[in-house]
């Protein structure tokens, strides 16, 4: 396994639409799943995007509690409205944080690291994590799904911020 590079804002690989995986049980793709997952753990990140990585192909792995998880070629289909405001980060985009509304369940289903079929639902975290991640299939980075900029700034300015009102300061939920 190695720790691979991460790609950041203004890249190109980060802004267009990733192509399907065509072999899912090629020993190449559990390899670099295997790769983005030491990654994500190493920049300890809830989730990661194959574009992230420079690999414009439509996976991602995100923590599933001790372990992590791996979606190839993944369908999200919103069950509701994205009504749900939270904080997000991004390895793509370090040191910054946006309040970004998401739907708080989302069924998915695509093909596993074994390359089976699966399917399911996620709620809360997995949701906004699996939203996110999806996005950057799509070449979407946070900041355009955000609605209010006013709630967009430096990890550290908006911990500041929120000391001085004396507010909790922004939870990192996704990133």
């Amino acid at each position: 396994m190695a720790i691979l590079k991460i790609a950041r804002m203004g890249h190109p690989v980060l802004l267009q639409r990733a192509a399907p995986v065509e072999d899912p049980r090629d020993p190449e793709i559990r390899r670099l799943i295997a790769d983005m997952a030491e990654t994500m753990l190493d920049a300890q990140g809830l989730g990661l995007a194959a574009p992230q990585v420079h690999v414009p192909l439509r996976l991602f792995v995100w923590r599933n509690g001790d372990s992590v998880a791996a979606l190839i070629n993944p369908e999200i289909e919103l069950l509701g409205p994205p009504d749900q405001r939270g904080w997000e980060g991004c390895l793509s985009i370090p040191g910054l944080r946006g309040n970004v509304e998401r739907a708080h369940r989302v069924a998915f289903r695509g093909i596993d690291v074994d390359g089976d079929a699966v399917e399911g639902e996620a709620e809360g975290m997995l949701a906004r994590v699996m939203q996110h991640e999806y996005d950057h299939l799509d070449g979407i980075l946070y900041p355009s799904r955000m609605t209010d900029h006013a709630l967009f700034g430096f990890t550290e300015e908006l911990a500041r911020a929120a000391a001085a009102q004396h507010v909790p300061a922004p939870a990192e939920t996704a990133r």
